[in-house]
């Protein structure tokens, strides 16, 4: 990347025999002399052509690949987070398969840079997909490990759709999601009963490993490092070891040297110590109460993070403070159990970035990979832009989030009344109803929904 002679040094996931002298020991200066790069282009796309010629390679010498796989992953999702698993799971020699509605836009080989957030490249991983499909009786039935990678609000869906096609003469098949919002093993326990499964087990990880985005939908993305610590709940408990072997290991530690997983003693530590629901709700909510959630440029749009301010730092204490009377309910109903990583805010976000945040304020403000995150706004007609009601801080942070919370609260006898605040916020702002008029959940409505 500096446009020197000296021979590139093969990167961390790509295999020493494209970068052999067999290739004539290419340079940083033999791509940039290739005929798609431009003399106006070789300062800003360097990038770029590293990429295609990397794939040129690929494609022309299959040969040299290795051969040996592990386990069959498939992959249920296509987002952000499909751009770095692919690569990162090909790099440990998993056969990876996907779920997509858009399988034709995918490329059989899926890049993924591990960059700083000066943009500098740091490692580079491929991944190869076995079979591409919008059919979950495609992609299924040989899975080893069917992964969810999708909002919140579409794993019952999800899991309903897949469940005819989980293979009943493996020994065991996984089932698991990238985020562990929202009570994942009581949905997977749902499809076990009802389809008579008696092989799965069920996980689910607290946070997504790393920072991440797709940068070309299908073929490449971009990683922006892992979390320090990760965190997994398993159900039975004792797979938790062979798991963390034969997966977690391969899709944060083994690429970036950081982010070990952990256990969780339950379900339940997750559903109520995951950051999402609690960040997004409370900044969305205060962001309305200053601004009427409306703004007459979109260069007026606060970032979401890098924006923080003390009045959304607030909110967000006064949420985090409800969720922690309802922890702290359930350490004293089960006094047994250790719920070490049922944490509130700060602490969760101290130990999975190994940080020593202030206060909630600077943990956003002062955050190097979050800075860049935009409020995510709608354009009205009058030519305003206000908080998209429609987006996944709301499809997912509420009925999935705030509103199992306040149903665990109602079980053991707990007041949250700041959660009582912000879901009727919401349900006026998007029509719907959650709560009764003396703040009790409205069991007929929401099922109905």
């Amino acid at each position: 990347r500096t446009g020197s002679d000296k021979p590139l040094r093969p990167r961390c996931g790509t295999p020493p025999a494209i970068l052999s002298p067999g290739f004539g020991g290419v340079t940083n200066r033999d791509l940039c002399s290739l005929p798609f790069a431009s003399s106006q282009e070789r300062p800003h796309r360097k990038g770029l052509v590293l990429r295609k010629y990397f794939f040129l390679l690929l494609e022309t010498n299959r040969s040299i690949m290795p051969e040996e796989k592990q386990t069959t992953v498939t992959i249920v999702g296509d987002g952000n987070a499909a751009h770095v698993l692919i690569p990162f799971l090909g790099d440990t020699h998993h056969t990876v398969n996907l779920m997509s509605l858009r399988p034709d836009d995918w490329s059989q080989t899926v890049m993924c840079e591990v960059q700083n957030m000066k943009h500098e490249v740091l490692h580079t991983f491929h991944g190869d997909l076995n079979k591409i499909s919008s059919d979950y009786a495609d992609v299924i039935p040989d899975a080893d490990i069917i992964f969810l990678c999708m909002p919140v609000h579409q794993y019952r869906n999800a899991l309903k759709a897949l469940a005819p096609y989980i293979s009943r003469s493996k020994k065991e098949v996984f089932i698991g999601t990238i985020y562990g919002q929202a009570g994942f093993n009581w949905m997977v326990h749902e499809i076990e009963k009802k389809y008579k499964l008696t092989n799965v087990a069920a996980f689910s990880i607290g946070l997504i490993p790393w920072v991440c985005r797709g940068e070309e939908y299908g073929s490449y993305g971009i990683c922006y490092g892992g979390k320090k610590v990760n965190i997994c709940a398993v159900t039975p408990p004792d797979r938790f070891d062979h798991l963390n072997e034969i997966f977690l290991e391969d899709i944060c530690h083994t690429q970036l040297g950081c982010g070990k997983f952990v256990q969780a003693c339950s379900f339940i530590s997750l559903t109520l110590s995951v950051d999402n629901q609690i960040i997004h709700p409370s900044r969305c909510y205060g962001l309305w109460k200053r601004y009427g959630g409306k703004w007459k440029n979109y260069d007026d749009v606060p970032f979401f993070y890098k924006d923080f301010d003390d009045l959304s730092a607030d909110c967000l204490k006064r949420l985090d403070d409800d969720y922690s009377t309802v922890r702290n309910a359930i350490r004293k109903h089960w006094p047994d159990r250790p719920f070490k990583y049922m944490l509130n805010y700060l602490e969760l976000d101290r130990f999975v970035y190994q940080t020593d945040s202030a206060d909630i304020k600077t943990s956003f403000t002062e955050s190097e990979t979050l800075g860049k995150i935009k409020t995510p706004v709608r354009h009205l007609e009058s030519g305003e832009y206000q908080i998209d009601e429609h987006c996944r801080f709301f499809t997912d942070d509420i009925p999935y989030g705030l509103l199992i919370t306040k149903w665990i609260a109602e079980q053991l006898g707990e007041e949250v009344p700041f959660v009582d605040e912000i879901i009727n916020w919401v349900q006026d702002l998007r029509n719907e109803r959650f709560l009764t008029k003396d703040n009790k959940i409205d069991l007929e409505a929401c099922l109905a929904a």
